[in-house]
């Protein structure tokens, strides 16, 4: 199918709305074949669920998407740990890994799809787009109203601030404010105690 560019979007477009661009109602009514959910996991009925057959999406035991968030595997991979949160009106779009004992709070977007724009010559919309993982390693927090950029990598038991916009990797143990978000604070292992960054 890589190779034939018609029968490519031929059966993208079997799966995949061209223009409300998120999964036909068919391929939504066999999302119960192929979603793969860990023991005590739990999808509010309002979650949009754009998920698709031929990527992978799990979600761990005893982990939560609430009501009204977005979830789109269209083009990436989507991996959530074991007891992690995903809170009201969040928007997960792949490749993401997140890891075990994640919170995210509010209207948080995470995403793993960049737009291409670099041709002056064609329209944005078609010029096709890139993936980058982003990874949220476990026991991390992210405020509300937060973005995570592609390509990302949060280090574990981070604390990302309300409003805060992840454009570059995050070291693990440390806490991060603002647009672009910047390192704060950061735990001495050898003091035991945090330290505010200059």
């Amino acid at each position: 199918m890589q190779k034939n560019p018609f029968l490519k979007r031929r059966v993208l477009n079997l799966v995949m709305h061209p223009v409300k661009t998120r999964t036909r109602k068919w391929i939504r009514w066999l999302q119960f074949l192929y979603i793969k959910k860990g023991k005590g996991a739990v999808i509010y009925r309002s979650v949009r669920k754009d998920i698709v057959p031929f990527k992978t999406f799990s979600l761990g035991d005893y982990s939560v998407i609430e009501d009204f968030s977005v979830i789109n595997n269209g083009v990436g991979e989507i991996l959530i740990g074991n007891y992690t949160r995903i809170g009201l009106g969040n928007t997960i779009i792949g490749p993401v890994t997140i890891g075990d004992k994640v919170n995210l709070a509010q209207n948080i977007v995470i995403s793993g799809l960049n737009h291409s724009y670099e041709d002056i010559s064609k329209n944005i919309s078609d010029q096709g787009v890139s993936t980058k993982i982003v990874v949220i390693e476990n026991d991390v927090l992210i405020g509300a109203n937060s973005t995570i950029l592609s390509g990302v990598h949060i280090g574990q038991h981070v604390v990302v601030g309300a409003g805060s916009v992840v454009t570059k990797n995050i070291p693990p143990y440390s806490v991060v404010i603002g647009n672009p978000a910047r390192v704060v604070k950061r735990y001495d292992f050898e003091k035991k105690i945090w330290i505010k960054s200059s």
